[in-house]
């Protein structure tokens, strides 16, 4: 997203003086609990705060959560409905049905399709899938599809990462002879589907102890079931049994791109996915890795996130999303390089669009805006392609930390895409303007709305007032959670050898932030796109650090001594491997900070 916010207007660069960017808040410490942790489980005492800030409280905990196992995979018959579904799909098997994957065009909805049609061509003969064109179609069931569906002789939908607001949809295809189950994550609407089976954790009487999965993570819930179900009826007995940990790199990358949390089962399928990806395991990402220019990179999730999944999303936002379905499920590698190259080209085009209407709306923020009386943005406009605007709205709120949406117009109608910032709870605000809206849908951070044209500047007002009445000023300055306070002398390549063992990152399992106070910043300089780069020294060690997207303090830094908010983190470069501190933010030691 860097590429989205590197833009320093001279506006800013006059109060680029101002340290602290964000407010600081140190978390409680527990020291009883700390001890505990050190001496049964033999880690740092910072590795032990960092667990207990993730409220990992006890040794069992601590154990299950730095040694992930898919033995510890909630029970998917939990879920409501699970077991109506299965069984439906089964009774499809058997009775030589056609069977269709509806999904979304994003990267939870590409690889959610992809799993289950990998699977399930391999114990049924006709499985079909069909992703909506984002332009035409919009999001989610319509009947025009339904009507495509139908003339193809499918009997059964089965819908991923979509479908939960798709009632009046779901009653259409049920009165032409199409069943249809949903499996879903997003926020539950008021009116549910009259569907065989919903399959969503977020639903108010399910079971399911986990309520953050992706809706890959739900599909492969589905396929648990399924298999488990097929092996007790006694369907594997003259056929290999299927092992499910080999479609786990397409779990994680749509668990990842979904912006889920790598908490609990998130974490599991996250971290066996990634290793996966790592080990080439799947002839589509080895390709797509080759033409990202990361083949021979240990993938974590950061680089999963800015460079294969991006390459994913592009097929859904700007060209053709069963491209990057082909691209999951092939298993022949030269068309695996021929698609994976096409989205390289979708990328890259992306790209360029993005910076086109992030350049038109920052334009306008800059002409006409006092951001001092601005709680939200919502832009429209005829030009914007539906597929970028997503990702400005996410540059939009990194930048200045105000919730987003933006609004592509075409025939009168508005198709939108919001994202949000951590305070305020983005699908909530929009139920309270839904006598403006045609359609809305999605969760806490991201959502999508359809509205008609005349209606966008009044839903834009009351979008602002909604928040403005809940939130208070300091809501819209960014906080900084530090995990614990330390001196420079304990930073070593074994405390961060530790850290390590935390990823994967993400939302709820952030990456550990460590606050040192007095150090003696030296040798700041700019460097790439804007970053900041100095020398870090205190209790006698001495280390470099990088501050991204930040070199406009450069000439701030006039005094020597800091107190820094960072992460610390081993540096790759021209075979060496050296400790390196990730700035998050800086503050003159007189600043008060909330400790």
């Amino acid at each position: 997203m860097s590429e989205l916010v590197n833009r320093i207007d001279n506006k800013e660069k006059m109060s680029a003086s101002i340290l602290p960017t964000t407010r600081w808040e140190l978390s409680e410490a527990n020291e009883e609990i700390r001890h505990l942790l050190v001496r049964e489980l033999g880690i740092n005492p910072i590795i032990s705060q960092i667990l207990i800030n993730r409220n990992i409280l006890n040794p069992d905990d601590g154990r299950r959560y730095l040694s992930p196992s898919l033995n510890n995979l909630h029970n998917p018959f939990l879920m409501k409905d699970m077991k109506k579904g299965v069984d439906r799909l089964i009774r499809a098997i058997h009775n030589h049905e056609k069977v269709l994957i509806y999904g979304d065009y994003d990267a939870d909805g590409i690889t959610s399709t992809a799993v289950l049609v990998k699977f399930l061509r391999k114990i049924h003969d006709d499985v079909k899938y069909y992703i909506p064109d984002r332009s035409d179609e919009g999001y989610s069931l319509n009947r025009t599809a339904i009507d495509k569906i139908k003339s193809c002789g499918v009997k059964l939908i089965i819908t991923v990462d979509c479908g939960i607001s798709d009632y009046d949809e779901v009653s259409y295809a049920n009165s032409i002879g199409i069943d249809v189950i949903i499996t879903d994550h997003h926020e539950i609407p008021d009116r549910i589907p009259k569907a065989v089976a919903i399959i969503n954790p977020n639903s108010s009487d399910c079971r399911f102890p986990f309520k953050h999965l992706a809706g890959v993570g739900v599909a492969f819930n589905f396929l648990i079931a399924l298999r488990g179900k097929l092996r007790e009826d006694g369907f594997w007995k003259d056929k290999e049994y299927p092992n499910l940990k080999e479609y786990l790199d397409i779990v994680a990358l749509g668990t990842i791109g979904d912006l889920s949390p790598p908490i609990d089962d998130n974490r599991i399928l996250v971290k066996i996915g990634l290793d996966l990806i790592t080990e080439d395991k799947r002839i589509g990402l080895k390709a797509l890795r080759k033409v990202a220019g990361i083949e021979y990179s240990v993938v974590d999730s950061n680089m999963a996130a800015f460079n294969i999944v991006p390459r994913i999303n592009a097929a859904g936002r700007v060209g053709r999303p069963e491209d990057a379905v082909r691209l999951l499920i092939t298993e022949d590698m030269s068309e695996a390089m021929e698609i994976a190259r096409k989205l390289d080209a979708y990328n890259r085009k992306r790209q360029k669009m993005e910076k086109v209407v992030l350049a038109e709306i920052l334009d306008t923020i800059d002409t006409t805006m006092d951001l001092q009386k601005v709680s939200s943005f919502v832009f429209a406009s005829h030009k914007w392609h539906p597929g970028v605007i997503g990702i400005v709205a996410s540059g939009l709120v990194e930048k200045y930390y105000r919730p987003a949406m933006l609004i592509s117009i075409k025939d009168g109608i508005g198709k939108g895409s919001g994202r949000s910032i951590t305070e305020f709870n983005m699908y909530r605000g929009l139920k309270r303007c839904d006598s403006l809206l045609l359609a809305y849908g999605g969760h806490r951070y991201a959502a999508g709305i359809s509205i008609k044209e005349e209606d966008i500047k009044e839903f834009g007002s009351r979008l602002d007032e909604i928040i403005r009445e809940d939130l208070a000023i300091s809501d819209f300055i960014p906080q900084t959670i530090i995990d614990v306070q330390c001196s420079m002398n304990v930073i070593d390549h074994e405390l961060v050898s530790q850290i390590d063992m935390l990823a994967p990152f993400g939302s709820m399992n952030p990456e550990p932030v460590l606050c040192v106070r007095n150090v003696n910043v030296t040798s700041p300089t700019i460097v790439g796109k804007n970053h900041l780069r100095m020398r870090i020294s205190g209790n006698g060690v001495s280390y470099n650090s990088i501050w991204f997207s930040k070199g406009h303090f450069v000439n701030t830094l006039s005094k020597s001594m800091f107190d820094i908010v960072f992460t610390p983190q081993i540096n790759h470069w021209n075979n060496t491997h050296s400790i390196q501190l990730k700035i998050i933010d800086m503050a003159v030691p007189s600043s008060e900070v909330s400790m």
